[in-house]
């Protein structure tokens, strides 16, 4: 710890202020005492660096959360890491009773460890089923999420260890099936600590390529802790944020991690992963070949059924001899032409027959039929008609309408009634 020195400003218990702060090793001192009123804690991780340096008491190591980009120092005395029954190699999954230490000179956190617990398969094993649980209540390992893989990818995205195995198997399979493939390979680490976060960096690599349509993550066999990093939680769900279809061919066909439940194909080997990923060109070439047989083969039995249907029409005596129908047909149109023109002769003579006669009663009964039998019609100005002679004062002007047309006579009662009406000159 380092001390108050004498001459401090201001007072270090009150809240530091703008107009009172306080100086870094007042921060440093009460971050110190505050982390170490945590006492002791159990921690679980990975060990990513261990140090021996030569005969020295203490011993140095990192551990690494496995699920996350994170990391601590941790201390201990060389009794506690070459405790007997204890393998402290890098990789290993390991529990550690520490007490939390802040050193104030340098500002640095670290673990002093007490002791160290090796995490047993049977305890991995477990850990695995309760984060596969976990994700599965999330929906992770639904079948809905899964997407079909493209028919025949032209570029594959391939991550593997470096000239490993499992690389060869896929790269020459899957070229020999289709010579066409194309692939963007990302070699990493595929066993130990950084594992994890490699093949993680490469899935984002290779998932924002827009070239990569699917992506095979392979690994040969090996024992549970070496696949260990293909059952971590961070990979996974880096594997269901993928926008690329993902298989995965980890292990042997016995093997399973958590990232075959949420990959979208999960292949037994790598092997098999390049025979799903990519079709069998002599496969498709015999099925082109048989369905241009079929193609052929029908479209030949379609023309066939046309041809003889089209014969059968042909051989059909409207269109055998098409004038046949013509022979008696000139007949019948030379007598429905003659019988029409009668008719119609009989019924035009009918209909002025009816005229003349509707004519004839018309001039019959016309008052201009009476006047040429030499009647007449006295009309007064006013156009009213005279019928009575009584009612015509002497004098009066009247017109008369003959058959030759119209008179204008005025009444002369001294004259002879017998005679005719005097003319009065217009």
């Amino acid at each position: 710890m380092v001390s108050e020195p004498s001459g401090t400003l201001g007072n270090v218990t009150a809240p530091s202020s703008p107009e009172s702060p306080w100086p870094v090793r007042t921060v440093a001192r009460k971050v110190a005492d505050w982390i170490g009123r945590l006492g002791e804690v159990w921690v679980e991780g990975q060990v990513a660096q261990l140090s021996r340096r030569g005969g020295a008491a203490t011993v140095f190591l990192t551990l690494r959360d496995p699920a996350a980009d994170l990391s601590v120092p941790v201390t201990c005395h060389r009794d506690v890491a070459d405790r007997p029954g204890l393998e402290l190699t890098e990789g290993a999954r390991v529990i550690v009773r520490a007490r939390p230490d802040y050193y104030v000179a340098r500002g640095s956190f670290s673990l002093r460890a007490t002791e160290i617990r090796a995490v047993g398969l049977g305890e991995l094993l477990a850990r695995i089923e309760r984060i596969r649980r976990l994700l599965a209540a999330e929906g992770l390992f639904d079948v809905a999420r899964k997407r079909p893989l493209p028919f025949a990818p032209a570029v594959v995205g391939l991550i593997t260890g470096r000239d490993s195995a499992a690389e060869r198997d896929v790269l020459v399979t899957a070229r020999r099936r289709w010579p066409a493939v194309r692939f963007a390979v990302h070699n990493c680490a595929v066993q130990g600590p950084q594992a994890a976060a490699n093949v993680i960096d490469g899935l984002r690599r290779l998932d924002a390529d827009p070239a990569v349509e699917v992506i095979v993550l392979a690994r040969g066999g090996g024992s549970v802790e070496d696949l260990l990093p293909f059952s971590d939680e961070g990979m996974v769900r880096a594997i269901a944020s993928c926008r690329t279809p993902v298989v995965t061919a980890v292990g042997h066909e016995t093997d399973t991690t958590l990232v075959d439940h949420v990959a979208d194909v999960r292949a037994a080997t790598p092997t098999d992963a390049a025979h799903r990923i990519v079709p069998e060109i002599g496969e498709q070439r015999q099925l082109v070949d048989g369905l241009r047989a079929r193609a052929r083969h029908l479209v030949t039995a379609r023309l066939d059924q046309q041809l003889h249907w089209l014969e059968s029409v042909r051989s059909r005596p409207s269109l055998a001899s098409p004038e046949r129908l013509l022979h008696g047909r000139a007949d019948d149109v030379l007598g429905l032409r003659t019988r029409a023109h009668r008719t119609l002769l009989h019924r035009v003579e009918g209909a002025e027959r009816d005229l003349e006669h509707a004519r004839a009663r018309v001039s019959a009964l016309s008052p201009a039929a009476t006047l040429e039998r030499g009647y007449a019609v006295v009309q007064r100005d006013d156009g009213s008609l005279v019928r009575d002679p009584a009612a015509v004062a002497d004098g009066e002007l009247l017109r008369v309408r003959v058959a030759g047309g119209r008179l204008p006579v005025r009444v002369d009662r001294t004259a002879d009634p017998a005679g005719p009406p005097e003319e009065i000159p217009a």
